[in-house]
């Protein structure tokens, strides 16, 4: 198994995965989130677990996308939870996420909402 640098600030972990996702590293993507993450994506849907979160960004990643790092916004920490937001270059919206602190100290994605449209209207 590959050792993967932890995300020792909450907002490391966005660099992380866009080094990883560029990288076509699914696994190491994957790596980012907790056991028992959820995500809301695709659109409309839920993707609960490390695994099937692994399974989803290979499924994205065998398509080679290219991420660009966007400038996280300010981070809202409470004691051991954490939450980080970045506006998407496009301006079509939001990406939020809720991280958790590990008893190493290090950071995980436990939520992840990657994309937020704008209220229509």
């Amino acid at each position: 198994m590959t050792a993967y640098e932890k995300a020792m600030r909450p907002e490391d972990i966005t660099r992380l995965f866009v080094e990883r996702s560029n990288a076509g590293d699914a696994t190491g993507v994957a790596a980012l989130y907790e056991e028992e993450a959820v995500m809301a994506y695709p659109p409309g849907e839920l993707t609960v677990g490390r695994e099937a979160i692994r399974e989803l960004w290979a499924k994205v990643l065998v398509h080679r996308p290219r991420f660009e790092p966007e400038q996280p916004l300010p981070t809202l920490v409470s004691g051991g939870i954490a939450l980080t937001s970045t506006p998407p270059r496009d301006g079509s919206g939001a990406r939020a996420q809720v991280v958790r602190r590990q008893p190493d100290g290090s950071w995980l994605r436990l939520l992840d909402q990657p994309e937020f449209a704008p209220p229509a209207g």
